[in-house]
């Protein structure tokens, strides 16, 4: 039985693929293309803030800009209000010039330039302060109003983290913020924790909060904590992804590549994005005492989060048409329209496993399942989309398309790269006016 992982079904997605119109736009943009549905970001955001309702938090959602480029989902970020989180000049520049206030950002990441920091403080933002040189430079910064800062927070269960404070370094930090005055506004703390597990964000939140109570007895403001990001997103059912883990071996790959479970993300999640935010608030920080949630109402504390991923789950993905069909021993090799360098994952020496859909340009007569890897337009032997073998259900045709779904978070864009002067897949943005049925399309901004 051959090995398989189809994505969870989305049937906005079918009604787009069955409507004819990625056809028209593979003809039309002459090779492939990503598509976004901003429609559903809209519906992720405002499920976040359903949960911090829920829960009675004050909080604030910024989306993690980093994981994907579009301009699509900043104007709606400007649109509703949200924050957007940003680490470089550019990232900053964009979201100012689709309409986010500077007040709506905040700027994270290490040792940040001078200019972006001057950028930041002008505008408003918040700016994650990451160490005591950093911390220096933000207090040295001639502007005319106070810079809005959070101590970002080492994270002791994460040793081997370059980012953030210890306690030695917070302990200086917070009486040099108390004696400078005017120039800067201490609002809270931040920290960002690898990995998706549910208790020690709980854990650290509740640590943060602690702090902000240490941190007004010097009077400082401290009323808001940032638990980051890193709500898991749950591409594949529980059983296929068992199923997948225990059969998946070096045949499934060619080139007799092997991998183990820790070589991949968690594709199946069974607590993700606004779900896994509300498992975050009812756990209690050290497994006693009091929920989370009950100890930032209490504490007057606002809760900042800033998801990538999560706020892009479904939002978006990536078609290459099929450009040539060869034949190995029992399988086959596609080349298509692109390469991995627009499907990040292969390019961290893993794997995207939510399988490609093929949407046949015309109706075959050969209906025998086909399994094949798929290979980019490269002279790489490495340029793989995907190294395993997919069984299709017939043998693929040039013309035909693959839909890599879900891709909006991370794959699209972030090792793009136009190597061999090979052109990026433009962004197209689908959504359906008023409800309709049809959809419509436009080019990214």
């Amino acid at each position: 039985m051959a090995l398989t992982l189809p994505a969870h079904p989305d049937p906005l997605a079918e009604r787009i693929h069955a409507s004819g119109l990625l056809q028209e736009l593979a003809h039309g943009l002459g090779g492939g293309f990503h598509y976004l549905l901003p429609e559903r970001f809209d519906a992720n955001l405002a499920a976040f803030r359903t949960a911090l309702t829920e829960a009675g938090v004050s909080g604030k959602v910024y989306f993690a800009k980093k994981a994907n480029k579009a301009a699509a989902f900043i104007e709606r970020c400007a649109r509703a209000g949200a924050g957007v989180d940003v680490a470089s000049p550019g990232e900053l520049r964009e979201a100012l010039g689709h309409g986010v206030r500077g007040e709506d950002l905040v700027v994270t990441g290490p040792a940040k330039a001078e200019a972006l920091l001057r950028v930041a403080a002008l505008q408003g933002a918040l700016v994650a302060v990451d160490s005591l040189d950093e911390l220096e430079r933000v207090l040295h910064l001639d502007t005319p109003r106070p810079v809005r800062i959070l101590l970002r927070r080492f994270p002791p269960a994460q040793p081997g983290s370059r980012f953030g404070l210890d306690d030695d370094q917070l302990d200086a930090a917070l009486p040099r913020c108390a004696s400078a005055g005017a120039r800067v506004r201490m609002e809270g703390f931040s920290f960002h924790l690898s990995g998706y597990e549910v208790q020690p964000r709980t854990d650290l939140a509740g640590e943060l909060v602690e702090l902000c109570l240490k941190a007004r007895a010097l009077g400082l403001q401290a009323d808001r904590i940032s638990i980051g990001g890193g709500f898991a997103v749950d591409y594949v059912p529980a059983g296929s992804w068992e199923r997948f883990l225990s059969d998946q071996g070096p045949d499934d790959y060619h080139g007799g590549k092997a991998f183990t479970a820790g070589d991949f993300y968690p594709y199946h999640s069974p607590v993700a994005g606004p779900d896994a935010l509300r498992a975050i608030l009812a756990a209690r920080p050290g497994g006693a005492g009091d929920p989370l949630a009950q100890r930032l109402r209490e504490a007057g504390v606002m809760l900042l989060l800033e998801p990538g991923r999560a706020l892009l789950d479904r939002a978006g993905s990536s078609v290459f048409p099929v450009q040539g069909v060869k034949d190995r021993a029992g399988y086959g090799i596609l080349t298509v329209d692109g390469t991995s360098l627009s499907l990040s994952e292969q390019w961290f020496n893993s794997e995207y496993l939510p399988e490609p859909l093929l949407l046949p340009r015309s109706p075959g007569e050969d209906a025998e399942e086909f399994r094949a890897c798929v290979g980019g337009a490269s002279c790489l032997d490495s340029d793989l989309l995907s190294r395993r073998k997919i069984a299709f259900p017939a043998r693929p045709r040039p013309g035909d398309l693959l839909v890599y779904p879900n891709t909006a978070g991370y794959q699209m864009d972030s090792n793009e790269s136009p190597f061999h002067e090979l052109p990026l897949p433009p962004k197209v943005v689908i959504d359906h006016p008023d409800g309709s049925v049809r959809p419509r399309w436009r080019l990214d901004r």
